[in-house]
């Protein structure tokens, strides 16, 4: 695999992966609405999505893609997780 094709499938799935943490917008909905749900995945997803920015960002050669994919899924998890609650 070369450099270029690497850095399309990091960004591919940066993409992925944002969209993945946007569901959780219809879930907030619901919460709001009264329609109460489990706060437990959300707010692991949001801790494994800190873990992994934090990696992102500590690590050598900053991984952007990385830290760019999981953002939203900190800020939509947790969001989620304290509607949930």
């Amino acid at each position: 695999m070369t450099e270029k094709q690497a850095k399309i499938i990091g960004w591919l799935g940066t993409t992925l992966a944002i969209l993945m943490y946007v569901s959780y917008i219809p879930q907030i909905i619901g919460n709001l609405n009264g329609n109460k749900t489990s706060f437990i995945q959300p707010l692991v997803a949001a801790i494994n999505c800190i873990v992994w920015v934090c990696y992102g960002l500590f690590k050598k050669d900053r991984d952007l893609p990385l830290v760019f994919a999981n953002l939203p899924g900190i800020i939509f998890g947790l969001i989620a997780a304290f509607t949930a609650i």
